[in-house]
């Protein structure tokens, strides 16, 4: 290394700790969400002839990006992996080989520190084999007391609403509900307990790296409230500063709740 490489990273890691230091463990957030967004441009501006270089690339920095959230003392991830559109978007080829990364993504964060790992998403749109490896891993550390750590795999906010109210309408009719009791028993509460995330908190922070600035379908009810952060960084090139100064945007923020 050399010597303007070894004062760059000595200066790197000085303001590192400076930005730690200034957080407000009581002001940081509880929940956070994260687009995970850029991993094939990531490939692609490298040149490495297939997206499934990007998307490895992007499974490896989770384990760290995690270990960013525990170490803060943030208590929940949402990581939002895959959406539906995705699934029914992208080749086959390139679907096969980000369900086998998923898989094995899982199951090594499954098996780190003390962590509790729940999918959320449609069932029905992932391959049998992958669901299985989820299913697996959530069960395995159902008990876990660290890190809450939900993986938002073949997941779409609409979907999410639609497959609420669905579920509400037949267990209304399953207790012998009419329409004219639900319309009347039907609340934002109900609703809510009724999403992939049911009994979850929403999340207080919501980040997306590369830059693009929406929310493509992510966490659109549990979102109402939420703060939201931009990183320019692809996934894959996210460095803890980055998160830092995150956390550091959203402790100057005053969050008024509609009020």
């Amino acid at each position: 290394m050399t010597n303007s490489a070894t004062r760059t990273g000595l200066l790197y890691g000085l303001y590192q700790k400076r930005l730690r230091r200034g957080l407000s463990p009581d002001a940081l957030p509880h929940h956070i969400g994260m687009i995970v967004d850029g991993n094939r441009r990531w490939a692609r501006l490298r040149e490495l002839g297939s997206a499934s270089h990007g998307h490895r690339a992007g499974a490896e920095k989770v384990p760290e990006f995690l270990v960013w959230c525990d170490d803060l003392g943030v208590q929940m991830v949402t990581l939002y992996l895959l959406s539906t559109d995705n699934v029914s978007g992208r080749p086959a080829e390139e679907l096969s080989e980000l369900f086998d990364i998923i898989g094995t993504l899982a199951e090594n964060i499954g098996s780190f520190r003390d962590w509790k790992i729940k999918h959320v998403g449609a069932d029905e749109v992932l391959p049998p084999e992958l669901l299985a490896r989820l299913t697996a891993v959530e069960s395995r550390t159902a008990n876990n007391t660290g890190l809450h750590v939900n993986l938002a795999i073949g997941y779409g906010g609409r979907a999410e609403i639609a497959d609420a109210v669905r579920s509400i309408i037949a267990e209304h009719k399953s207790t012998g509900g009419t329409i004219d009791n639900l319309a009347e028993k039907l609340s934002p509460k109900l609703i809510g307990d009724h999403l992939y995330t049911g009994g979850l908190p929403d999340p207080d922070l919501v980040i997306r790296t590369s830059g693009e600035q929406r929310l493509s379908d992510f966490m659109l009810w549990q979102s109402a409230h939420s703060e939201f952060y931009f990183v320019e960084a692809l996934y894959p090139d996210l460095r803890q500063v980055d998160f830092l100064r995150a956390m550091r945007d959203y402790t100057r923020r005053e969050r008024r709740f509609g009020s």
